[in-house]
């Protein structure tokens, strides 16, 4: 019987992907804690814009892990509150020249083979879909199957849905991972004192790799930056998320160097949101006008009107990047009891349904909702198997 200081699962991290691990497994009848040192959402799931794409995903794991979670999605629009702004708007995915049109055409047929729905749009035709974008470009791909989400709200708000199962252990940092004599994972421990489970799952986010050093395992997750404009209210110019064709080969690179390409999209609440930027610089929050300015004039390209709005403010976060863009989801066989969920870099948001359901059934000995083939892809021991 699960006491004040036990229960079936323990969650560390509550962000959206931690949240969706507590909801999964309550709705299997599991009670659950989920430690936190600081707020829900209060980390990288807090700083995010809230897309659940498949446009940006190449033919493979990471591309089931999201047109499942895509699905999952959908369900929980049913079942949570219209404040979470959830928006199966679509994306559009633009080329400024023929040869990116040619190279969009080739990856939306690669995908459209994997279930993908993509839709080629003449340039002539692009004011169909967005009004106000820029004249002059070659053409684009509509993704009717990308949409969006409050990300913070999301995350509250599947933990509340989770009812009396699941209970909350905010500003609690864990500072231990409590072991058996032969290495099983039996709880963790916290400056208030010792939580027991016979499960823990690591969903700390960019903090991924630190709480795996604590519990006595690696795992190479590192904090990529991004920064966010933020502009004020708007009527509704942007109608999608519309970004531009080298944000996909930007999302695939692995270089630590900033690169910067044009994302905008509107949002129910009024403001645009500009970005993307990636780089590793550790955990550093400094202001980069650099990138601000890069952004603006990205988003000015793909919007004229936005280059007299004003931007209220700016922010940055840190996506939970692993070498193989590919996040670690499953069971760590180097600690029997532990199980990670993290490394999902900028897609978290986008993913985090499936994560839970793929948690929840191993927590509960069940199948999960993937084959073995890509749960081989996310396990997380991959980065230290021996040739």
């Amino acid at each position: 019987m699960p006491t004040r200081s036990s229960s079936d699962l323990i969650v560390v991290g509550a962000g959206v992907v931690g949240a969706a691990c507590a909801h999964y497994a309550a709705r299997r009848g599991l009670d659950v804690t989920v430690v936190d040192r600081g707020p829900v959402a209060g980390g990288t799931t807090g700083a995010g814009e809230g897309n659940l794409l498949v446009s940006d995903k190449e033919p493979g794991p990471e591309l089931r892990l999201a047109l499942l979670s895509g699905r999952l999605w959908r369900e929980l629009s049913d079942v949570l509150p219209a404040r979470v702004e959830y928006e199966a708007k679509g994306g559009l995915v633009v080329a400024s020249g023929e040869t990116g049109l040619t190279a969009l055409r080739a990856f939306a047929h690669r995908q459209a083979r994997a279930g993908v729905t993509a839709e080629e749009v003449a340039g002539e035709r692009l004011h169909d879909l967005e009004p106000h974008l820029a004249p002059g470009l070659a053409g684009g791909y509509h993704y009717p199957q990308d949409a969006q989400v409050q990300p913070a709200l999301a995350a509250a708000h599947l933990l509340r849905a989770a009812g009396t199962r699941v209970r909350l252990r905010l500003g609690e940092e864990v500072v231990g991972v409590l072991t058996r004599a032969d290495g099983t994972v039996r709880g963790v421990r916290t400056p208030a004192g010792e939580l027991h489970a016979p499960h823990v799952v690591n969903a700390a986010g960019t903090w991924g790799g630190a709480f795996a050093r604590v519990a006595g395992v690696a795992l190479p997750v590192q904090p990529r930056r991004g920064f966010v404009l933020v502009t004020e209210p708007l009527p509704r110019v942007v109608r999608r998320k519309v970004y531009a064709a080298d944000y996909v080969a930007d999302v695939a690179s692995g270089s630590a160097a900033l690169q910067t390409s044009p994302v905008v999209e509107g949002t129910p609440a009024g403001p645009v949101l500009i970005g993307a930027s990636r780089e590793r610089v550790g955990f550093d929050r400094t202001l980069s006008t650099e990138v601000l300015r890069r952004l603006a004039q990205g988003a000015a390209r793909l919007f004229a009107v936005l280059a007299r709005v004003r931007v209220l403010r700016t922010y940055a976060g840190f996506r939970p990047y692993l070498p193989d863009h590919l996040p670690a989801v499953g069971a760590d066989p180097r600690a029997p009891g532990l199980l990670h969920a993290c490394g999902h870099e900028g897609a978290g948001i986008g993913l985090a349904p499936a994560t839970g359901a793929v948690i929840a059934a191993l927590v509960a000995g069940d199948e999960p909702p993937l084959d073995a083939a890509d749960m081989h892809a996310f396990r997380p021991e991959r980065f230290h198997d021996t040739p």
